[in-house]
């Protein structure tokens, strides 16, 4: 054997150094400059925030339980579907239970809230949270009844709800909806960018989505928090409905939560690449075309595409 063999086999049987203690301090050095710097206290030795995985495990969980026969487990027979329901409520809303006590007790760092207060307002939320998930199934039930009659590929409502993505981005936001009207923002947004990352389809869960919705194909679709979308509303791939523009404060950052995404009405439908921007109206009935760029409100019936916009637009020079 070589001397520069013999040196790579010494090399190779070494075991690396990785200067972990160094590594760990300064990454200690660092969490603790963040935290000085946000004026975070550590008030309790437990995770402070919701956890993602904890969620993920909560929604599956529910999705079982809303369709016990389609997403529950393969083994699950009719005639033990309420107690599946029950058991599996039971132990999601318990889970959920202890997200809410983690949001709450992120935000009261900076209030005046006792544990005890808080304990009460957490058990609140996840009741009216439970007694909201039968009017949640009647809305998903007119949301997948809509995706099967929009699309002549669809062969059952079953093949809708197993496989479209639309149908569970629309799962996950009428449960993270739910969430942020309760209070719990954080929940929900965590709820939502599960299925941002599933599926490709990022709705904020502040938007108000009406019944029958169906968004075909989906990928790339965009909705806004403040965007408000009637019943019978159909979207296809790349469609967004966002913001024309941010005011600021006299500070200079952002403000919050001003109407400034699109309402659009009932019965209409907006093809694929379609932008929509701002605090406009898309009345009841209309069709906007694929890649057409939108900033004005547009009257019900209305049938825009782009040399329709096109034409506006030399007529009125």
């Amino acid at each position: 054997m070589s001397a520069a063999e013999n040196n790579t086999q010494n090399l190779l049987a070494a075991v690396p150094n990785w200067e972990l203690d160094r590594v760990v301090e300064g990454l200690r050095n660092a969490r603790a400059r963040w935290r000085e710097s946000q004026r975070r206290k550590r008030e309790f030795g437990g995770r402070e925030f919701p956890s993602r995985e904890a969620l993920t495990g909560i929604i599956e969980g529910l999705c079982g339980a809303l369709f016990p026969m389609r997403l529950g487990p393969p083994d699950l027979r009719q005639e033990s579907e309420d107690f599946y329901v029950g058991h599996t409520l039971d132990a999601a809303l318990n889970a959920l239970l202890l997200q809410v006590r983690l949001e709450l007790f992120y935000v009261a760092r900076h209030e005046q809230t006792g544990p005890a207060e808080i304990e009460l307002r957490a058990v609140s939320i996840v009741r009216d949270f439970a007694s909201a998930l039968p009017q949640v199934r009647e809305l998903l039930d007119t949301d997948v009844l809509a995706a099967y009659q929009g699309d002549p590929a669809a062969r059952s409502v079953d093949e809708v709800l197993l496989c479209y993505p639309g149908i569970i981005a629309i799962i996950h936001h009428r449960l993270a909806h739910v969430l942020y009207g309760l209070g719990v923002p954080l929940l929900a947004r965590i709820v939502a960018e599960i299925a941002h990352s599933e599926t490709g389809i990022d709705i904020h869960p502040g938007a108000q989505i009406g019944p029958g919705f169906f968004i075909d194909h989906g990928t790339g679709v965009v909705i806004g928090e403040t965007a408000v979308i009637g019943a019978r509303v159909r979207v296809y791939q790349a469609v967004t409905l966002g913001a024309k523009r941010f005011p600021a404060g006299e500070d200079g950052s952002l403000q919050k939560g001003l109407p400034r995404h699109p309402v659009v009405e009932d019965d209409v439908v907006i093809y694929a690449g379609a932008t929509i921007l701002g605090r406009i109206t898309i009345g009841a009935g209309s069709v906007i075309g694929g890649n057409v760029w939108l900033t004005r409100s547009v009257a019900p019936q209305s049938n825009v595409t782009q040399a329709s916009l096109q034409q506006q637009a030399g007529a009125g020079q």
